[in-house]
């Protein structure tokens, strides 16, 4: 089907943390790509997000901060949406759900589908929490999954198996509020009758067999299992409130809540411009466009998500967008897998990111190389990794030794043999030919691509289109060609730059940092489609071209290797964090106590006990004689460092022989929560050595 217009949407972040690859990577790059290559298209698109503010974790987190969920929200949603549009996420509008926009028109869904009598009211047990004096939301409890045995499970979800949970299902539950067993206690919600939809939403489901393998085969095994009522309201003071009598004290479910966010953020990009004129509506109310996008028959909506959101925007959203009656509902939902870093399980909690805010704090101007990288590494059918030996590799040997390289010769060589200018094509080779017709090939491969939501494939073609051009060069290498054929060359350079103008055309969707950097060297056209890179004659012979300049520059280790450490340092924080204090021994008497001769020391000599990696031989002026101490502290100190430092040692200990050599005492040494060492010493300077610790 041919549809006048596209209504894209991509994944609405929880306001209470900062952007990672992982988000990026997951749903708003691809998002992005797909909207950009409709523009150029010259197709009609709105590209819809917002902040989403109303979940639980934004209530935790501002437990955690001791502050408000507002304050909490205004904080991330400004973080988040700078970053978004630091590294060219090009949403028409990026909203909030703490909006009066959006909270009225959240509440009127709700109310429309009471009237109805859509929902089925019930009081039901849910979980309390009696030391919190509250109900828990789903996000406040924490247990066992019944289906994988993963002991952090969410009351909504498990994170490890991806399985969406009822509280009730969690074994061994939880709160996380007081860390005590919640108990069961009567409130009433109101419920959408999934069950009775069923047979509805699987007629839906099953006319989208063309949806990637991944979403369809999750909805099949939700609808196999039988879908069940789900509570569209919840007992939290923070949130959409219930808009009926009776509802005291009780919010929209977040994911009631949040989808609805979508449109409430399209209703205010026409009131914002207030040039939408609504065609369905015989009133024509201005600010009213939104409509057409969410109503009209011939709009196509498409949302852009990752796994974990799977059966909320193809089971739930639709299930309400069906009972409302008059939305159209998803036509796809291409939904990314996850995206770890280094092997591990991105992680916001262990600090296991890589953030979007610091990544342009170190690699100024590097949008597009992690933009590249990204893509070309998306998880698009399974979980995928990112690595960032990778990441300097695809910069490197790809961006800088492929692309760059290309464009970078072919200007360069323009300025020097023609002043900048579009030389004229005299004569054709056969060879000539065919890769001018393999060049106006290349979009229709791409969009070919694009539009299935492949797009590591569509950048690879990208890429082809880039090394066609290098193997162009390097092959009729006119920098030798020049001294004998100068009419041959001006053939060479003038495909070579028809070459160039093509890829700042199609590479807009996937680099578009880059994309404006090359049409302003080009001087080219700005208002050129996609449909234009088929031609090859879009710099036209006498286009003056501006100056070169790399495209790309190289990273080098140094800059890898800091990011690994980052990581690394990370790593061992977190370890330290949840390494659990060792409890107290047995108890002794102080007579036993009593019988240790502890006595301040200072070190006069250190070395390296040789062939061992952690032991060092000290000596040790003890005020009464001087001894030699084996210690095995040679990972945190120098040997040249602790000279002079002044000890607690147990001076009583029975000698022993350590590596040959007889050890008289023992170094009294403080270990912390990463097992790092540290002296326990007199915290006055220049105790008498000898001197009694007790």
């Amino acid at each position: 089907m041919t549809f006048k217009r596209h209504t894209v949407t991509a994944a609405l972040p929880y306001a209470n943390g900062p952007v990672h690859i992982g988000h990026l990577a997951g749903c708003y790059l691809p998002a992005d790509i797909y909207v950009r290559y409709l523009r150029l298209k010259g197709e009609d698109v709105k590209f819809i997000c917002g902040s989403d503010e109303h979940g639980v974790p934004i209530t935790i987190k501002a437990k955690k901060e001791g502050i408000t969920p507002q304050q909490v929200v205004d904080k991330y949603h400004k973080l988040m949406g700078d970053a978004f549009k630091d590294f060219g996420i090009s949403f028409d509008i990026y909203s909030r759900t703490s909006s009066k926009t959006h909270h009225e028109t959240a509440s009127e869904f709700f109310k429309k589908l009471y009237d109805k009598g859509v929902f089925k009211e019930e009081v039901t047990e849910q979980y309390f929490d009696e030391k919190a004096n509250q109900f828990l939301a789903d996000r406040y409890i924490v247990g066992t999954c019944p289906k994988c045995g993963n002991e952090n499970a969410y009351g909504d979800q498990c994170e490890k198996c991806g399985s969406t949970l009822n509280a009730t299902d969690l074994i061994n539950p939880k709160s996380t509020l007081s860390g005590e067993k919640p108990v069961l206690k009567k409130t009433k919600n109101w419920f959408l009758p999934l069950d009775k939809m069923q047979p509805q939403i699987e007629a839906y489901i099953d006319s989208h067999k063309e949806w990637k393998s991944n979403v369809f085969g999750q909805c099949k095994s939700w609808l196999n299992a039988g879908l069940q009522p789900r509570a569209m309201t919840r007992d939290l003071d923070w949130g959409v409130k219930v808009p009926v009598d009776g509802a005291d004290g009780k919010v929209l479910y977040v994911w009631f809540d949040a989808p609805i966010g979508y449109i409430s953020a399209t209703k205010e990009l026409f009131m914002q411009h207030n040039d939408g004129i609504n065609t369905l509506s015989p009133e024509g109310r201005a600010g009213e466009g939104w409509e057409k996008y969410w109503r009209d028959k011939e709009s196509r909506l498409v949302h852009f998500i990752g796994k974990d959101n799977i059966v909320f925007h193809c089971i739930i959203f639709p299930a309400m967008l069906m009972a409302e009656g008059s939305f159209i509902v998803p036509d796809n939902v291409p939904a990314n897998e996850f995206l770890n870093l280094e092997g591990d399980k991105i992680s916001t909690s262990r600090n296991w990111a890589v953030w979007l805010h610091e990544y342009l704090l170190e690699f100024k101007d590097k949008q597009d190389t992690l933009r590249y990288t990204l893509c070309s590494n998306a998880p698009e059918t399974k979980d995928n990794d990112f690595t960032w030996k990778d990441f300097q590799a695809k910069n490197n040997n790809e961006l800088v030794a492929i692309l760059g390289n290309f464009v970078n010769r072919t200007l360069v060589l323009t300025h020097k043999y023609y002043n900048g200018k579009v030389p004229e094509t005299l004569e054709y080779t056969k060879s000539d030919i065919l890769l001018l017709e393999e060049i106006s090939k290349f979009p229709d491969k791409i969009a070919a691509s694009i539009e299935q939501y492949r797009f590591r494939e569509a950048l690879s073609e990208l890429m082809n289109l880039a090394r066609s051009g290098n193997k162009y060069l390097a092959d009729n290498e006119p920098w030798t060609l020049i001294k004998t054929d100068e009419k041959r060359v001006q053939t060479i350079m003038n495909i070579s730059l028809q070459i160039a103008a093509n890829l700042a055309v199609v590479m807009e969707p996937f680099l578009p940092f880059t994309s404006k950097r090359l049409g302003g060297m080009l001087n080219l056209n700005p208002s050129l489609k996609w449909n234009d890179a088929k031609r090859t004659d879009l710099l036209l012979a006498g286009h003056q071209i501006n100056a070169a300049s790399l495209l790309f520059e190289k990273i080098e280790d140094e800059a890898i290797s800091a990011q690994v450490q980052k990581l690394a340092d990370s790593k061992k924080a977190n370890e330290a964090a949840g390494k659990a204090i060792e409890p107290s021994k047995a108890e002794t008497s102080f007579d036993d106590f009593s019988k240790m001769d502890i006595r301040v020391g200072t070190i006069l000599e250190a070395e390296r006990v040789p062939k061992t990696d952690k032991l060092l031989k000290l000596l040790i002026d003890t005020g009464f004689d001087t001894r030699t101490v084996v210690s095995g502290i040679a990972a945190y100190y120098k040997p040249e460092d602790i000279i002079g430092q002044q000890v607690s040692i147990l001076v009583n200990l029975a000698p022993r022989k350590i590596k040959g050599i007889e050890s008289k005492g023992m170094i009294l040494m403080a270990e912390n929560s990463a097992g790092e060492l540290s002296f326990v010493s007199p915290l006055k300077p220049n105790v008498n050595n000898g001197s009694g610790i007790k």
